[in-house]
């Protein structure tokens, strides 16, 4: 699928559903106050919002316009946030810009390729000592397997969105450029309809090199 075509599938799903995601953010970044943050995939404000509650630097990108009004909407520019239009395989940034990035479930989104160009554009973009949060679904998930396998361990369901779901190795591969700090499977379950599911994502820490 083209980057076009990802836009509009996106596009097509903030404009239905709107707001999707709310509750807490968990597993929530420890950032410190005066740090520069980016987050890839800001959707519709909910991780932005409470990162503002941590730094007020903060820069909040995404695919979708839709996303982006949601964002704004959610995560007003007035408590020191800024949101741009942008992909995260081409990053609008200059090198070393900022101190920590923010990747919770948006690679997995992408095909291989994308994921491969979103990881590097991520470190290009952190400074010396920066850290990178990452977070994407582990094949333990209740809904990995679920729809057409395009890509080995990647699935596209009725909406048109691919899922991509990560071994702890695959991670740490895809971010070999930069130093491992923590990376490990975490597990939880929720119930529908009276059936118990599991739930499980890896979440991953690197930082880089001065």
């Amino acid at each position: 699928m083209n980057r076009d075509r990802e836009a509009e599938r996106w596009e097509e799903d903030y404009s239905r559903r709107g707001r999707v995601w709310g509750g807490a953010v968990h597993n929530l970044p420890p950032l410190s106050r005066g740090e520069r943050v980016l987050e890839l995939g800001c959707g519709n404000g909910k991780t932005s919002r409470a990162i503002l509650g941590l730094t007020s630097d903060v820069v909040g990108i995404d695919l979708s316009a839709s996303a982006v009004r949601l964002c704004r909407a959610h995560a007003p520019g007035s408590s020191g946030g800024q949101l741009a239009l942008a992909d995260a395989r081409s990053l609008p940034f200059f090198d070393a810009v900022f101190d920590a990035v923010v990747a919770f479930h948006v690679i997995g989104h992408l095909p291989a390729e994308g994921r491969a160009r979103s990881a590097h554009e991520a470190a290009r973009v952190l400074r010396a000592g920066g850290t990178l949060f990452f977070s994407g679904f582990s094949p333990e998930d209740f809904r990995a397997g679920t729809g057409c396998e395009t890509e080995p361990g990647t699935f596209v369901r009725k909406n048109g969105i691919a899922t991509h779901y990560f071994t702890e190795d695959e991670v740490l591969a895809l971010f070999q450029g930069l130093t491992p700090c923590e990376c490990a499977t975490r597990r939880w379950t929720m119930t529908v309809r009276g059936q118990t599911l599991p739930r499980a994502e890896i979440g991953a820490t690197f930082k880089k090199n001065p």
